[in-house]
């Protein structure tokens, strides 16, 4: 019997000034904005091509015409204080419908399907599985239980959080399966092939 599976996406309201901060400080924010969008974008096609249901979270309000198509994808708001509580109360909700769950943000353009597919096959042989960016943080988590500690006690805005949550998962003693490490575009240096965007 195949396991059920869910596809958490967590995503910012495109908003200026208030997403890609690091990055609109050096190219402004109506370019930051541009660059949010193309994630955005790039995003709803990697995970559109897996059929599976999908759930996006938005930072504060449901976007009703956005990349994500209403048919495809189901759309709710975060709930807590920080990303921690976020992430685990997403996880929490997701988790009574399904066997196995990912989350993954937005700002990942290195992210593919074949990622995707590969850490959900990872998942099947193992606890948890994540995916770590460049900048520290990860990409993508996936779990079968809500395992709270996971959240806790994070500096989310800091360059230990994969390191942290990976000590974490040891003092659980689970199997963890660690996905390539991507790139997360935070900063003007992370743009890449994005940098087209905004010349």
């Amino acid at each position: 019997k195949m396991p059920k599976q869910k596809l958490i996406i967590f995503s910012k309201n495109p908003v200026s000034g208030k997403v890609k901060t690091r990055l609109a400080a050096t190219v402004g924010n109506a370019n930051a904005l541009k660059v949010y969008h193309k994630l955005l974008e790039h995003t709803a096609r990697i995970t559109g091509a897996l059929n599976i249901p999908k759930v996006v979270y938005y930072s504060h309000e449901v976007e009703q015409r956005d990349a994500f198509a209403p048919v495809d994808f189901e759309k709710k708001v975060q709930q807590g204080n920080d990303l921690g509580e976020r992430m685990r109360k997403a996880f929490s909700a997701e988790l009574s419908a399904a066997d196995e769950i990912l989350i993954i943000g937005s700002d990942c353009y290195e992210l593919q399907t074949h990622h995707l597919k590969h850490a959900f096959s990872l998942l099947r042989e193992n606890d948890a599985v994540i995916g770590p960016a460049k900048d520290g943080g990860y990409y993508l988590l996936g779990m079968k239980k809500v395992l709270s500690e996971i959240f806790q006690n994070k500096d989310w805005g800091k360059s230990e959080v994969f390191e942290d949550t990976m000590q974490d998962f040891k003092e659980l003693q689970l199997n963890i399966a660690v996905l390539p490490e991507l790139n997360d575009v935070d900063r003007e240096e992370d743009l890449g092939s994005l940098r087209e965007v905004i010349s």
